[in-house]
């Protein structure tokens, strides 16, 4: 539609038009391209600009042979009562009845009828084009062009600068180690990278709108067992907290484990259930390593190991029955606030059905 009302406008109207759109939309992506590095975007610019250099040189011609037919010499008039030159003269708006009889008086003197002269063709009166139709259309355009102008490039801007959330990049170039091939049921730190980084990971959280900054997955043992225990590890960063989700492949039980706390620096000890499983919640603080990078002689330094903040954690057996093994999902935060405990429960409940589940070797033991 745009086009067709374009290609009704007069030359004087539509060749400016297009100037100005073509430089405008040209200049406008060109910066565009410069400033995000679009190579894409560049060429679409280009092409612009090339459209518009050639719409200025049509109308720098047609102008150029408007000047000439204004400038061409016309005709010379003849002077009131000058003797007309020698010679036939010929009118080419004669008739052919005028033309046979001066043929007759020439040859045989014979009186001709008075043929009357032949009256001037005059042209038909050139239709006038409609300028203000011409002008209503002008204006609809440049203000549909203007419109476009306005919307588009926001728009575009605004998706490109759309934050994306991170996708799990696992850090692992080699095979995981011997003892997750020993264990059918272990999964790997990209699985439970994929089952932890979910689109309403944030929202389970109580941060809803904040997009997730980092996500890996590694493939590590458990320390003190010689790499015979598999312990695959997750972490999503947000603005706010971040969360670790590990799974333990050992013979220890849940019941166990909270044995174990009692001995620890575990605080704020809470049974529970989740998924029907038996369940724990502790607290402890995280660890908190400054290295530094200088440029000495022996290298970089290591500070010492300090406090960190508060951590959070939801321990959860791999199965109903607490054979052994568990989950832990673990949230903590660089101000040292923590999200409430119904928040890590809901996570778990949304997390733990996501991760695969192989069955154990009838001849594994538990």
């Amino acid at each position: 539609m745009l086009g067709f009302l374009v290609r009704l406008l007069p030359f004087w109207v539509r060749e400016p038009l297009l100037i100005v759109v073509g430089s405008v939309f040209g200049v406008r992506i060109m910066y565009l391209a410069v400033h995000d590095h679009d190579k894409v975007a560049a060429g679409i610019g280009t092409v612009f600009l090339v459209f518009t250099a050639i719409r200025v040189a049509g109308v720098v011609r047609a102008v150029r042979a408007r000047r000439n037919r204004g400038s061409a010499p016309a005709s010379v008039p003849v002077p009131a009562g000058a003797a007309p030159r020698p010679g036939p003269v010929v009118q080419a708006n004669a008739a052919p009845e005028r033309a046979v009889a001066e043929k007759a008086v020439a040859e045989k003197g014979v009186p001709a009828r008075a043929v009357p002269e032949a009256a001037p063709q005059q042209a038909a009166p050139e239709k006038e084009p409609n300028w203000w139709l011409q002008a209503l259309a002008a204006v609809a355009v440049f203000a549909a062009i203007g419109a476009a102008l306005w919307l588009v490039p926001d728009r575009l801007t605004s998706a490109d600068n759309t934050p994306k959330a991170a996708s799990c990049a696992s850090g692992e170039t080699e095979a995981p180690p011997k003892a997750y091939r020993e264990n059918p049921r272990a999964v790997t730190g990209d699985e439970l990278c994929e089952a932890l980084n979910r689109a309403d990971l944030a929202q389970l959280l109580g941060t809803p709108g904040e997009i997730a900054g980092t996500a890996s997955g590694s493939n590590g043992t458990a320390p003190l067992t010689a790499e015979k225990v598999a312990l695959p590890e997750a972490k999503v960063t947000f603005d706010t907290y971040s969360v670790n989700l590990s799974a333990t492949y050992n013979h220890l039980t849940t019941a166990q484990y909270v044995k174990l706390m009692k001995f620890g620096d575990e605080q704020d000890v809470r049974t529970l259930t989740v998924l029907g499983r038996p369940a724990v919640l502790s607290s402890d603080h995280t660890m908190k390593i400054e290295i530094s990078l200088g440029g000495g002689v022996t290298g970089g330094t290591g500070g010492p190991v300090e406090q960190g903040p508060l951590a959070r954690t939801l321990t959860v057996a791999l199965d109903r029955e607490d054979r052994g093994g568990h989950y832990d999902i673990t949230v903590w935060s660089e101000s040292g606030t923590l999200p409430d405990d119904s928040r890590l429960s809901a996570i778990a409940e949304k997390v733990i059905p996501a991760i695969p589940e192989r069955p154990a070797r009838q001849d594994a033991g538990n």
